[in-house]
C-alpha cells in the first residue's frame, strides 16, 4: 500500500500495444472495411504501426475526401470483429491490480475511440478508473493532468512525448511498434520488456517517493 505520507498514485495506460494486443482484431476489421469499400488494404502492415489516430492509417488507402465517412465504417464494424479477437497483454491486469493495489487510480489514455476502448476492457475485465479516447501524443497531455496522473506508460514514442508534455514520469514497455532504443532516445525515463515487469518498478518508485 501507499505510505501515509504520499498520495496514492495516478497512472496512465495507453491501450493498444500496451494493456492489450488488438492486432488479431483490428487486421480482422481492416479486412471487413476492405471488403465492404472494395479497397485494397494491407492489413498485415496496417498493424505493425498502431499507435497514431486511425485517420493516419486510413490515409495510406484512402483519398482525404472519403477518410471521415470511412472511419466512420471502420469505428461501426469494429465491435463485430475486433473486441472478441484481441487479448490482455503479458502482465496486463497485474499492472492495473498493483496500482490499485497501491490505493491509487488507473487512467486509459487513448488514441481509440472512446467507445470502443472500453469495450476492450470491459471484454478483457481490465478495471480503469477512467477511460479518455481520441487523444494521440501530446494531446494525450491534458487527460493526464486533468485527472493528476503522475506516471504515463505506453509502447509509442508519441506516448511518451505525452507524458513529458504532461510532466509525468513516462514508462515505456517494449511491446509495440517502437524498439526498446526508440523508447529511450525519445526521451523515456523507464523502459521495461513488458508489463509483467510494472508492479516491481512500481514497488520500486513509490518507496522513493
Amino acid at each position: 500500500m501507499a505510505s501515509s505520507g504520499s498520495p496514492a498514485p495516478t497512472v496512465g495506460f495507453d491501450l493498444d500495444m500496451t494493456l492489450i494486443d488488438s492486432r488479431p482484431g483490428i487486421h480482422a476489421t481492416y479486412t471487413a472495411l476492405a471488403e465492404r469499400t472494395g479497397v485494397h488494404i494491407d492489413a498485415d502492415l496496417a498493424v505493425t504501426r498502431l499507435g497514431p489516430p486511425l485517420a493516419e492509417e486510413l490515409a495510406h488507402w484512402f483519398p482525404a475526401e472519403r477518410i471521415a465517412d470511412v472511419a466512420g465504417l471502420y469505428r461501426e464494424l469494429y465491435p463485430s470483429y475486433a473486441i472478441i479477437p484481441t487479448l490482455a497483454m503479458a502482465g496486463a491486469r497485474e499492472a492495473v491490480e498493483a496500482v490499485h493495489a497501491a490505493g491509487g487510480r488507473v487512467v486509459v489514455v487513448t488514441a481509440k475511440w472512446e467507445p470502443n476502448a472500453k469495450l476492450h476492457l470491459e471484454h478483457l475485465g481490465i478495471d480503469a478508473d477512467a477511460v479518455v479516447g481520441d487523444l494521440w501524443a501530446e494531446q494525450k497531455a491534458a487527460a493526464l493532468r486533468e485527472h493528476g496522473a503522475g506516471v504515463y506508460v505506453g509502447d509509442h514514442v508519441g506516448d511518451v512525448r505525452g507524458a513529458r508534455a504532461a510532466g509525468a514520469l513516462a514508462v515505456s514497455v517494449a511491446t509495440g511498434p517502437c524498439g526498446a532504443e526508440d523508447l529511450a532516445g525519445a526521451g523515456a525515463d523507464v523502459v521495461l520488456p513488458d508489463l509483467t515487469a510494472f508492479p516491481d518498478w512500481l514497488t520500486g518508485h513509490l518507496a522513493q517517493r
